[in-house]
């Protein structure tokens, strides 16, 4: 199935420089990378909201757990 959509003047010169630029061969390229980002960080999203994922700061307290126990052993 075929989708049109217009992107506006700002967002089809964008698309139109990678292309132009080398960094992708098609304007389709462009569009399919974006979707990948976009469903990539819903994914992460999705994660987070159902607990799947810890915080930075969880991580960075269980390592500063375990590092402090190993130099007290030393």
């Amino acid at each position: 199935m075929a989708i049109s959509a217009d992107l506006g003047g700002q967002l089809e010169a964008f698309v139109t420089q990678l292309v132009e630029s080398g960094r992708y061969n098609s304007k389709t390229e462009v569009l399919q990378e974006g979707f990948r980002i976009i469903q990539d960080s819903e994914r992460r999203l999705a994660d987070t909201e159902s607990g799947r994922v810890v915080g930075v700061g969880v991580v960075f307290d269980r390592f500063e757990a375990k590092y402090a126990k190993m130099a007290a052993k030393n």
